[in-house]
């Protein structure tokens, strides 16, 4: 491909020969300089550092060329076309297409690739680009046509492994390599999106039932062992009653009035456990006088 550089030197040679000739009358060195710059002109050609040039001469292939500076033979060699090698990206996508069980979905994906072989590409596929985008397209729609809703939208990365396999196969030959698939978003009829959410929505209340039912038995099981200790010990359970009271009305101000019954009852049960307090000491006795 011509560029500013081979332009410029092309024409310095020119320009040069015509004043060597004008104003030194050198005809012979003249035009050999302009000799120069026209073959420069049509000899030299650049390649950008991600490009190659397939080269055909005499519509035979002849080469690639590049990247940099490289030379054609005028008349006899041509450049055909100029492959970009860089890492590509292609966008692929399946519009209302079925499942394996019968749901139409749309889903997009998109492609990297690159040429790795310049030749195969160039000159095996009138166009490579084109190509691998359409083998894409179908690659995707038979990847959805065998697999199931929930394997979709639960198991994406085995989607783009599959995706991708076939598509290498398909591309095998080519010259197309570095072939990566990636689902960017799958869409679901507006309805069957509804149908879902009320399922997803019925699941985690179910869960959430399952849970509070498991919290209950727990807590029974407590209150069940709790019931034995208090059977066995009635101070306890009376201490338990005054503390839940207390807890009831501490931040309140509220005036407490318990039963007779109960505070009888309490009472006999602080007096169970305060310790018996020892008998008195006997006075000391005053010295009698004697009769």
């Amino acid at each position: 491909m011509y560029n500013s550089a081979v332009v410029i030197i092309s024409l310095f040679f020119i320009i040069l020969g015509a004043a060597s000739g004008y104003f030194a009358h050198a005809y012979i060195l003249a035009g050999i300089l302009v000799f120069i710059g026209v073959a420069i002109g049509l000899m030299l050609r650049t390649c950008a550092e991600w490009e190659r040039a397939v080269v055909l001469r005499l519509g035979r292939f002849a080469g690639v060329r590049g990247p940099g500076l490289y030379f054609l033979i005028p008349a006899l060699e041509a450049v055909y076309t100029v492959v970009d090698t860089r890492r590509q990206s292609t966008r692929i996508s399946a519009e209302d297409t079925l499942t394996a069980d019968a749901v139409s979905v749309t889903m997009d994906s998109i492609m990297f690739w690159r040429v790795q072989d310049v030749k195969r590409a160039a000159t095996e596929l009138s166009d490579y680009r084109n190509m691998i985008a359409q083998v894409a397209q179908t690659s995707l729609r038979e990847v959805i046509s065998a697999t199931t809703l929930s394997n979709i939208l639960g198991n994406r990365e085995e989607m783009d492994d599959k995706l991708q396999t076939l598509i290498r196969r398909k591309a095998d030959g080519w010259g197309i390599g570095d072939i990566a698939v990636e689902i960017r978003d799958v869409k679901i009829p507006p309805e069957l999106n509804d149908a879902m959410s009320r399922n997803a929505q019925a699941e985690k209340e179910k869960q959430a039932r399952v849970t509070l039912a498991s919290a209950e038995v727990a807590i029974a099981e407590q209150i069940a062992n709790a019931s034995h200790i208090y059977a066995s010990n009635p101070v306890a359970l009376q201490i338990r009653q005054m503390s839940l009271i207390y807890d009831m009305n501490k931040d309140r101000g509220a005036t407490i009035l318990v039963p007779t019954s109960m505070a009888n009852a309490l009472g006999t049960a602080i007096t169970l456990n305060v310790p018996e307090a020892a008998p008195p000491a006997p006075l000391p006795q005053p010295a009698g006088t004697g009769c």
